[in-house]
């Protein structure tokens, strides 16, 4: 084992230096690999939105957090990260040390830590929102995340101003089993004469022999909420925990059942559907059977339940003693898990009328484009000749391992020649170049997993869509401008917010120019105009002070979320300037909405409806709507202006974007309602 873990060492080594010297992403070791953790944590269920942000003083220091939706979790990250040969051993003394530093982290956090930092610094953000939220936070997660290996037991948990602290330690040997495993998170095992001290009684098994066994039983409250609050969202099957976190909110009639009737709970209550791989049985005097160990638990169905029950002990301290929950679990030969239990997960919760997206990277939409990004050659980019491809990184380390396997150091440079680092992109990152090019920046804003999850929804809405190589093209030049604009900006040196600010400013360029930015052109340029780049730093810094203008006194990084961020900054009366509308807004058709050229592309009835109704208004009676709005001062300056770019784009007998269609219908509706009437001859 130890030679198998110094070697899987090296490789996780190779692979933080890789990507920390990546041009234009430059970073130090110990930042590259904190956010190569949270990446895997957040595969594995463990986090959602954990964000990279480094403090250290005398007696404190974190390297990253994460604040639940609900905000009462808060979770701190402390990265000790090893770059000697060889695996380390990390004892007590280190461990200790590094909670006692997180916690003293927390506590100057809680007491208004952020008040005495620059604003631009790393910590500011996370410091700032911990003494935000710490009034509602109910207990604290604490994670030492480190390339040694763990040599003595994690720290029992203790209390830090009066709340519940969780230790854990994701060391070397504990990420090694994971990736060994080729699991995306780690096996859930329930030892129930250890957690409960004594069995579950439970009826059954029924079902069908040789694939799965099912089981009856009701689970006492307290217990299912002590299981969540060791293991946390990774106890929800992925597709639970997607709808859950997604949509999901504390769902009111639960708490108030809970605090209220608790001992009806059994009565009002759907229950929760469970999966296994295996458990173990005895003989009970009751039922005739009871459960002692659960393997592989996962819960399929009553996340919401699930999370409520562990929310309402936590948050609100509620007495869950004489509560009970009835459940199923499905206990599924191992051979047939792949197969059943998302079936299971499907029509468990076919009652959230929610199309239920099959989120892995087997998924054939990512194997597709997978396919396509180890076959296209993207043009040599101006001025140069070589040739080369965008690496599609469908399962993590993909890369490293494709780079690795050219064994001599010369067939390395040629890998990276052809297959360029800042070329890479993973499934995360089309989400974020889809999502922004589709004008959702709150949805980006959300972090890589949230947004991820959005975007599958989306596609699993629009049915059957297999990428082909003008989708790919289109993807590619999206990914180009997504990722010059986050150059460009960070080149700005605006202060905090990068991410934020690179999704809205490119949004808001999108939504100006009705989308119709030239795909093609960057695509084949490998590049952006400099028309296009001087429009980016032109609206950056407008952009940038607008988030922090309109968030107030909240949290920017949070107002970012919101849907109402967007709506104020679309308000911006903000235009391209002199020289760049023409080469911005092509004057040729633009991409029909029917094309692959968007996963967002596909019009629904609704949409299809406003598209028609908009295309019948004449040309002459948008400029008036225009003309008039300015008179009255009924309609936003946005507004204005697109009614007047409706008029040129009628007038030139062209077609209208999706986003333009349907707010094309509801101005025109409003302007009617208001008593507009076009003149004679319209």
């Amino acid at each position: 084992m130890t030679d198998e873990l110094e070697q899987f060492n090296e490789q996780l080594q190779q692979e933080v230096v890789l990507f920390a010297s990546e041009e234009g992403q430059e970073e130090s070791l110990h930042s590259r690999f904190t956010r190569y953790m949270l990446d895997i944590l957040a595969e594995a269920g463990e986090v959602d939105d954990a964000a990279v942000a480094m403090y250290e003083a005398r007696g404190a220091r974190a390297s990253a957090f994460e604040v639940s939706e609900d905000e009462g979790t808060l979770h701190v990250f402390l990265s000790d990260y090893r770059s000697t040969a060889g695996a380390q051993p990390i004892g007590k003394t280190e461990i200790d040390a590094h909670v006692r530093r997180l916690g003293g982290f927390v506590s100057k956090a809680a007491d208004g830590l952020w008040k005495s930092l620059e604003e631009t610094s790393s910590g500011w953000d996370m410091a700032q929102r911990i003494d935000e939220v710490w009034q509602r936070v109910a207990e604290v997660r604490m994670t030492v995340l480190t390339n040694a290996e763990l040599k003595t037991s994690v720290p029992q948990q203790f209390e830090l101003d009066g709340r519940p602290v969780h230790v854990g330690v994701w060391d070397l040997d504990r990420l090694y089993k994971l990736a060994s495993s080729s699991r995306a998170q780690e096996p859930i095992h329930i030892d129930l004469t250890d957690l409960w001290e004594a069995p579950l009684p439970c009826l059954g098994p029924h079902g069908d022999p040789g694939y799965y066994d099912a089981y009856l039983l009701t689970i006492p409250g307290e217990l299912l909420a002590r299981i969540y609050e060791i293991h946390g969202p990774r106890l929800l099957e992925l597709n639970v925990r997607s709808f859950l976190q997604s949509r999901g909110k504390v769902n009111r009639g639960i708490q108030e059942t809970i605090r209220d009737e608790p001992a009806r709970f059994l009565a009002y209550n759907n229950g929760v559907s469970m999966t296994a791989s295996r458990v173990e049985v005895i003989d009970h005097a009751m039922t005739g059977r009871a459960i002692t160990h659960i393997h592989d638990l996962q819960i399929v169905n009553g996340g919401q339940t699930t999370a409520s029950l562990h929310y309402a002990k936590v948050k609100n301290k509620a007495d869950l003693s004489n509560l009970h929950v009835q459940a199923k679990l499905s206990v599924v030969e191992p051979a047939q898990l792949d197969e059943l239990v998302p079936r299971i997960s499907q029509y468990a919760n076919s009652q959230n009328r929610v199309n239920m997206a099959d989120f892995s990277a087997n998924d054939p939409f990512h194997v597709e484009l997978e396919k396509l990004s180890r076959t296209v050659w993207a043009p040599a980019p101006s001025g140069g000749t070589q040739m080369t491809r965008w690496f599609y990184e469908r399962a993590r380390g993909q890369y490293a391992d494709a780079h690795a396997s050219e064994r001599t150091p010369a067939r390395q440079r040629d890998f990276k020649k052809v297959h360029p680092l800042n070329q890479k992109f993973t499934k995360t990152d089309v989400a974020k170049f889809e999502n922004t090019w589709d004008q959702l920046p709150a949805t980006v804003s959300m972090g890589a997993e949230k947004n991820f999850r959005e975007f599958m929804l989306r596609l699993a809405k629009r049915g059957a869509f297999t990428p082909d190589v003008p989708y790919f093209e289109n993807l590619i030049a999206k990914a180009i401008l997504f990722r010059s604009a986050e150059k460009l900006v960070g080149g700005l040196q605006l202060g905090g917010y990068r991410a934020q600010t690179v999704t809205y400013t490119l949004a808001k360029l999108l939504h100006t120019t009705g989308q119709r930015i030239d795909l093609g052109a960057i695509y084949r340029a490998q590049g952006l105009s400099e028309s296009l780049q001087s429009a980016v730093m032109d609206l950056a810094p407008v952009i940038h002070a607008a988030l922090v203008r309109t968030a107030g006194v909240r949290n920017v990084s949070e107002w970012a979320k919101k849907q109402d961020c967007w709506t104020a900054i679309q308000a911006i009366d903000w235009r391209p300037g002199d020289g760049l509308a023409d080469d911005l807004i092509k004057g040729g058709q633009r991409t029909k909405t029917t094309t692959s050229s968007s996963v967002g592309e596909v019009l629904s009835k609704e949409e299809e409806a406003a598209m028609e109704a908009v295309k019948q208004v004449p040309a002459d009676t948008w400029f008036q709507i225009s003309q008039w709005a300015k008179e009255t001062g009924n309609m936003q300056a946005w507004q204005r202006g697109l009614a007047f770019s409706l008029g040129r784009i009628a007038s030139s007998d062209k077609e209208p974007s999706r986003k333009q269609a349907n707010q094309g219908q509801k101005i025109f509706e409003e302007a009617t309602r208001l008593g507009f009437a076009a003149s004679n001859g319209s």
